[in-house]
């Protein structure tokens, strides 16, 4: 029942980055969680491998393993890692997809540019692709040496 619920919350986390402002509070935890050189370096460790266990974390962080723990309860709750208990050990992997939807999310923070015409947006990739075709058919002249010269137009 606790992995079911650890699961609809992480779910409900990364579903949230996807949506409207009510996500600026879920975002926001998540930043918090990646804002700490453990956390940072457990991630790293993590990108690496398809599974790390807990002894593995013990001997490459500083931090002891009570710490380590409650890092990795962070990160678990932001739902980007998963847990799997055998025995007595932990193993811990990085939800790739959890991963991928977040940095898909932020994609959509970075600057757009548009260009308008008379005040109306021109989509500036099909003028690049117009002026690209234009430029592999521009008339060419031998320039003074004999060379071939593209006449540049715009």
């Amino acid at each position: 029942m606790a992995a079911r619920a650890r699961n609809d919350l992480r779910e409900s986390i990364m579903a949230d980055v996807d949506r409207d402002s009510r996500s600026d509070d879920r975002l926001a935890e998540v930043f918090r969680v990646l804002g700490d050189r453990v956390r940072l370096s457990i991630l790293r460790q993590l990108a690496e491998v398809d599974e790390l266990s807990c002894a593995s974390l013990e001997s490459t962080l500083p931090v002891s393993k009570p710490t380590i723990s409650y890092h990795t309860k962070l990160l678990r709750q932001a739902g980007l890692i998963s847990v799997r208990k055998q025995g007595r050990n932990y193993f811990y992997r990085l939800d790739r997809e959890a991963f991928r939807r977040l940095t898909e999310g932020l994609a959509g923070f970075g600057p757009h540019p548009r260009l308008l015409v008379d005040g109306e947006p021109v989509d500036v990739s099909s003028l690049v692709q117009r002026h690209r075709d234009r430029a592999r058919s521009r008339p060419v002249r031998p320039g003074a040496n004999g060379q071939v010269v593209s006449l540049l137009t715009w």
